[in-house]
């Protein structure tokens, strides 16, 4: 598996990228949409890629078609794209074709997308097609609608409809009777009818080789599997796992599907007749184009009254002649939504992995278009609208010149250069944003670019890999878009970066974009937005499923406080004694890498620097945290290797300290038979009962964390001779003599987290401050040499196969598994786990920036109505689309009148070079401009003021006296905006009241 492939695997699995890797794809047409289809599909890692194309560049192919410059003018496009395009992945053979579109050249391949084509042709290439077995794919976009077409055959095999993991859950047990029940640790989450597997189980042997069997839920926790009453009697472990079956879809070939459109997905549900309209639409466009040989001129009333009068069974007349009147646009953010659904549809066509479009999807986004309609057409009027030879053409023939002005002269903040990032980046390259006078993008995004990057954020190449992301997408978009004014920064976004991003900052941007993928950043830029009165676009992607959201001052709902989810932290003694999942051993393993292999170097290295200092910060942690420090730096000190045998030692004496000897301990004082006060047995329910592993030289996986661990601690020290030769280690091996273990009952071994804090709370006991005292006393009278005696700590990298990490946490991992009867998990699972990877794949990012970046047109024409507007939600896995209006804000009384969390008060706390405004001028100001009277106020967490607590000598400071003198810290030079929080007398028991913002 090549690297890059990573993220896709996780999102589609192994056997459909092997799928995809056998087929060769064939786009027609390579404007705007066919680069973005190619684009996508090239980054998805399919066998080939041939694109196809006779036409010759023009002016309005470079409003969207992003590898396309001025320097194209009059040359074949696909020719022209061919280098980026191979560019992208070296791993797929891409070849341009710039002759005609024949039967004979369909041939040679599996699935063929047509795009920007007439209806003979789709009607002529389709039936060939169907007849040959090929899979075909139409996709069209004019102006601000889109379609799209599939039809894969009569008889295609969907292997995987959803994606979803199959459900699964660990057993408890499992009677022996004529109608055998399966009990669960946890809610199982299966239906009647369901079929499953067994693995992993012990006792009851014959069920891991049974087959699917169909099941009979009884409660949540328990299900009837038939007869188990010749198997042997069930002992412990296993896990039950759903198994899909294949399902079996026909499809019509594109000439009967066109009359008999039994089928067209819903992208929006407020719109449901106008996509029967669009179908009927888009038939009659091409037959004008048949008859004029051109499309409809923009804003044409003559040609869309034609248009009109050649729709049958007309329904909303005033749909059709705004697509007449648009449909000669070229726009970047409906080609890069159509562009990732028809590229999902490939992908779905290739490998059998989710559920495909059957067989019609219409889209627009009309509402994009001026809301006042009479306005309207006295603003887009032919001239206004007219070709110019510029690069924005295609924009502005469906929203004019002026507009188009607006959108050059934008200032815009984009967080984050991920994924999302360069789609919303190529975007604003093609529709101009911030590329004229006065205009600007600025993307700040502090990490650099990793390998496994590659496949999606589409942006960065193999040469690139360790650069910062911002950096190397700002100069690809320069390379996209010369006019582009772009700043590229390198910090974090959250308060200490407050100094760079201020009040100033915000209130020079027109607008925020959030292409994050953590809702804490998100909350925090939100609440920046909200404090500025800026509207932000968010989006975010979980491989096939994807979110928009746009919040506008006064009209929307903010993104909002952070929401608790699925995330949580891992109870410790769960992680530490009582795993029953392998995200539970997987996070132990990843721990166990930061302790060994970074945080105990490196505190090496900081004592070596200063014994002093070190102790003293270390003693401060408390006596338990401590104790576990200062034990690791006397081991690294004391036991340090001097050649690479020392380290194989080592590595097989943490090998049975860990899954024999703790083992053993955790046995010995919680025995398998143990039971609770109340009577219960204590190894049940979530709690597995472990057993310790003997260490075995010709298992593969006891070798393989022998070899991992012996590799990462002697480059902590720098020795050399390290290998992967299981053969040369098993000879090191014979001479290791390993301590014998006995378990003792002194050694206190928690239950729960809350029983770990409260024996925290009461101190430790005695023989753990001996032990304090007496390491303290060691290291004072070890000998160091602080130059020759230094680590080498080492920072966990998830990509490179070469450098032992993954190596030791998968076998960390599944050998604590094995402890625990746990069913282990693969490289690609685990690393998708402990390296935190969040699946994303080109498609899903594509769509999700094309629909944020058409709310963008709303907000730069200042659209007034929530009707105007969209966020969404989709699943491209089952082509689940749900576009919906915004929320209005929560609106809340104080004192009878409303507010909503956009209203404050906003104070000028110096005015034309006077004094600065005294808390008692605040609390009339506040007075006189809303009626209410101030009974206390807050600055974040400290009281400033309260009518009833003696507070009247603060009265006559000014307001930043007052602050700095309640928090007893100087107020930042960089800030200028104080957020200050009133409770008001007229009613004080407000939850939400209007926040005062306080201008320095």
């Amino acid at each position: 598996m090549n690297k890059e492939d990573g993220a896709r695997r996780y999102v589609l699995g192994h056997e459909a990228m092997c799928r995809m890797g056998a087929t060769d794809v064939l786009i027609a047409g390579m404007r705007g949409l066919g680069v973005e289809i190619a684009k996508n599909v090239t980054l998805s890692g399919v066998k080939s890629v041939t694109i196809q194309d006779e036409g010759l560049t023009t002016w309005l192919d470079l409003s969207s078609q992003f590898f396309l410059n001025e320097s194209h003018l009059g040359q074949n496009r696909a020719v022209s794209s061919l280098d980026q395009l191979s560019a992208l992945n070296p791993h797929v053979h891409v070849s341009a074709n710039s002759g005609p579109l024949t039967e004979d050249l369909l041939l040679g391949f599996q699935v063929v997308v047509l795009t920007d084509s007439s209806l003979d042709d789709q009607m002529r290439f389709g039936s060939f097609c169907h007849s040959n077995g090929i899979k075909f794919i139409v996709a069209d976009t004019k102006g601000l609608c889109g379609q799209l077409f599939c039809d894969f055959g009569e008889h295609f095999e969907v292997l995987d409809s959803d994606g979803e993991m199959p459900v699964s859950a660990m057993i408890g047990h499992i009677t022996k009777a004529v109608s055998g029940v399966v009990f669960c640790d946890q809610k199982h989450g299966f239906h009647d009818g369901f079929r499953v597997s067994f693995s992993e189980v012990h006792g009851m042997t014959e069920l891991n080789n049974a087959g699917p069997l169909e099941i009979q839920v009884i409660d949540a926790y328990s299900f009837s599997i038939g007869d188990t009453s010749g198997f042997s009697a069930y002992e412990h472990g296993g896990l039950v796992t759903e198994v899909k079956q294949p399902e079996v879809l026909t499809f019509k070939p594109l000439q009967q599907a066109l009359s008999d459109p039994q089928l067209i997905v819903m992208t929006d549900y407020g719109k449901i007749t106008r996509h029967q309209n669009l179908h009927l639409a888009f038939q009659a466009l091409h037959g004008f184009v048949k008859e004029q040989e051109r499309l409809p001129k923009p804003w044409s009333e003559s040609d869309a009254d034609l248009l009109v009068s050649m729709v049958t069974q007309l329904e909303d007349e005033d749909v059709v002649r705004c697509f007449s009147y648009t449909s000669q646009g070229d726009l970047a953010p409906v080609n890069a939504f159509i562009g990732g659904l028809a590229a999902q549809e490939v992908m779905k066509a290739c490998s059998g992995k989710f559920t495909p479009l059957k067989q019609w999807l219409y889209f627009d986004a009309l509402e994009c278009l001026p809301e006042d309609h009479e306005g309207m057409k006295e603003q887009l009027t032919q001239s206004s609208c007219s070709l110019k030879d510029t690069r924005y053409d295609g924009q502005i023939s469906v929203f004019g010149s002026d507009f188009q002005e607006r959108l050059l002269r934008q200032k815009y903040f984009l967080v984050g250069a991920g994924a999302i990032g360069c789609e919303i980046l190529k975007n604003f390259a093609s529709i101009g944003l911030g590329a004229g006078e006065g205009g600007r993008v600025i993307i700040t995004d502090m990490d650099s670019i990793e390998r496994s990057n590659l496949n999606r954020q589409f942006l960065f190449r193999s040469q690139d890999i360790g650069r910062q992301k911002s950096e190397v997408a700002a100069q690809a978009v320069r390379r996209m878009n010369p006019q582009m004014n772009i700043e590229a920064h390198q910090n974090r976004l959250d308060p200490e970066s407050e100094q760079v991003y201020g009040h100033h900052f915000f209130m020079g941007l027109d607008g925020v974009v959030a292409a994050l993928d953590n809702i804490e950043a998100r909350v925090y830029l939100d609440g920046r937005c909200v404090q500025h009165q800026k509207p932000m676009l968010e989006g975010g992607t979980l491989g096939a499923k994807g979110h928009t959201l746009v919040v506008v001052p006064h009209l929307t709902e903010s993104y909002g406080p952070g929401k608790s989810n699925s995330d949580d932290a891992i109870p410790l003694c769960t992680l530490k004694n009582f795993p029953h999942r392998i995200e539970h051993t997987l996070q132990w393993a990843r721990d166990r890498f930061e302790w060994l292999f970074k945080q105990a170097p490196e505190s090496v290295n900081l004592y070596l620097r200063s014994s002093a200092g070190f102790l003293e910060r270390t003693l401060s942690l408390g006596e338990a945290e401590a104790l576990e420090i200062l034990e690791g730096v006397w081991s690294s000190l004391k036991s340090r290797p001097a050649r690479w045998e020392d380290c194989v030692a080592w590595a097989r004496c943490q090998w049975e300290a860990v899954y024999n000897n703790d083992i053993t301990q955790l046995l010995h004082c919680f025995p398998p038979r143990q039971l609770t006060s109340s009577g219960l047995p204590f190894w049940s329910g979530t709690k597995r009962c472990p057993h310790p592993l003997t260490f075995d030289p010709g298992n593969t996986t006891h070798m393989d964390y022998v070899t991992a661990a012996a590799n990462l601690y002697g480059q902590i020290y720098g020795i050399m001779g390290g290998t992967r030769d299981h053969v040369a280690i098993r000879a090191v091996l014979e001479n290791v003599c390993v301590p014998r273990f006995t378990p003792t009952s002194s050694v206190k071994i928690h239950v729960t987290d809350e029983e770990m804090e409260d024996e925290k709370k009461k101190g430790s006991e005695d023989a753990g401050k001996a032990r304090l005292d007496q390491l303290k006393e060691q290291l004072s009278s070890f000998p160091v040499d602080s130059l020759a005696m230094q680590t080498h700590p080492i920072d966990f990298e998830k990509d490179d196969d070469s450098n032992f990490h993954m190596d030791y946490t998968v076998a960390a991992s599944n050998l604590r598994a094995e402890n625990y009867d746990i069913p282990a998990a693969d490289r690609l699972q685990s690393k998708r786990i402990a390296g935190r990877i969040i699946p994303a794949i080109a498609t899903t990012t594509a769509a999700v920036a094309g629909l944020m970046c058409l709310e963008l047109y709303k907000l730069v024409q200042g659209h007034k109505k929530i009707t105007s507007y969209r966020s969404a939600y989709v699943n491209m896995a089952v082509m689940l689309f749900q576009l919906f209006h915004p929320s209005s804000p929560q609106r809340f009384t104080v004192a009878g009148k409303e507010y909503t969390l956009w209203d404050d008060f906003l104070v000028e706390g110096r005015c034309e070079g006077q004094q600065e405004m005294t808390l008692e001028e605040l609390v009339k100001y506040i007075k006189d401009r809303s009626s209410l009277e101030v009974s206390a106020l807050f600055c974040g967490s400290a009281l400033l003021y309260d009518v009833h607590s003696g507070h009247q000598d603060r009265l006559q400071l000014s307001v930043s006296d007052v602050v700095k003198l309640v928090t007893k810290a100087e107020i930042p030079h960089h800030k200028h905006m104080l957020e200050l929080v009133p409770s008001f007398a007229e009613d004080e028991d407000c939850d939400t009241v209007p926040c005062i913002r306080y201008l320095l």
